[in-house]
């Protein structure tokens, strides 16, 4: 009687079981459903508007002069604004100012033809854009979340659509200007008074200039070779080799090289990462250029501004 009884337990025990692994199953399911419901991609409008908006982003803010001093000036900067994709209720895409890229989010208004969108808010750099599309113009303004952290809290932009294209044949021109601003170096230098004969020191700031071979120069079309190289200066290498990277739209961190690539009209930054996109005599020649790079000396001018 008493083995009969714990039988008997046993199987409402696990008929227990079961009926909650029933359920368990069940509800399951109904989430599955749900999720697969809720999961469906909103339909796709206005793909006439996706693409690449390149431009001017200006404002007033707090700028240090030569000597050292701070006034308020116009701070110009240029940023890129790409438009990936539109839905009824969402709009996504994302931002790049000086090698910062930032995703975006927020709404078109079909009615005024204008857009607002979010950064994240989790940058200090981030900030709202309010632009009204004009055929295949944006212009608008945007104001940054925390206007504290930045130097100029709200900008204008004019931005006029581009579409990205690779080109190996992309050059520098001989008309873009091959100083690197952004790194002078103080010299000592002597002078000798012709009156008095007598000779004194005193110090110049010089900045790097690039040779015309970076006119000549394709790292994305030739097999370069040691002798190639030899006699290049450190910034015509560092050109040379970068200008593979703005082929493929690398968006520069180091202003040096923006500022050289900004002087061309082909130049459009669209990823922060370009590296999987070059071709392999591509990243033979960039290995190349590092090697030499590493030991090459520049050359210095003086210049005024």
């Amino acid at each position: 009687m008493k083995i009969l009884k714990l039988t008997l337990i046993s199987l409402f025990t696990i008929s227990l079981v079961a009926c909650k692994k029933d359920a368990k199953t069940t509800d399951s399911s109904k989430d599955s459903l749900t999720a697969k419901k809720d999961s469906v991609i909103a339909p796709e409008i206005y793909k006439e508007y996706y693409g690449i908006y390149m431009g001017d982003f200006a404002g007033k803010g707090m700028v240090t002069s030569e000597d050292g001093e701070e006034y308020e000036g116009e701070i110009y900067k240029k940023i890129s604004l790409k438009i990936n994709r539109i839905t009824k209720d969402s709009v996504y895409g994302q931002s790049i100012v000086e090698g910062n890229q930032r995703p975006f989010r927020g709404v078109f208004n079909e009615t005024t033809r204008s857009f607002v969108l979010d950064e994240p808010g989790n940058n200090k750099t981030d900030g709202r854009f309010e632009v009204k599309l004009n055929n295949d113009s944006l212009t608008g303004n945007w104001n940054a979340f925390n206007k504290s952290a930045v130097k100029a809290p709200l900008k204008t932009l004019k931005l006029i659509k581009k579409e990205f294209v690779y080109n190996p044949n992309f050059m520098l021109n001989e008309n873009n200007d091959l100083i690197d601003w952004e790194n002078p170096k103080d010299f000592i230098e002597k002078y000798t008074d012709e009156e008095t004969g007598k000779t004194e020191t005193y110090t110049a700031s010089k900045n790097r200039i690039a040779s015309d071979a970076v006119f000549k120069i394709n790292a994305s079309k030739q097999k370069l070779t040691e002798k190639d190289l030899k006699n290049l200066r450190k910034l015509d290498m560092e050109i040379i080799k970068n200008s593979v990277f703005a082929r493929h739209g690398y968006s520069f961190k180091k202003a040096t090289y923006r500022n050289f690539f900004e002087q061309t009209d082909w130049y459009i930054p669209v990823s922060n990462n370009v590296d999987k996109d070059l071709s392999p005599m591509e990243k033979e020649n960039v290995a190349l250029l590092n090697r030499f790079i590493k030991y090459a000396e520049d050359k210095y001018d003086q210049f005024g501004r």
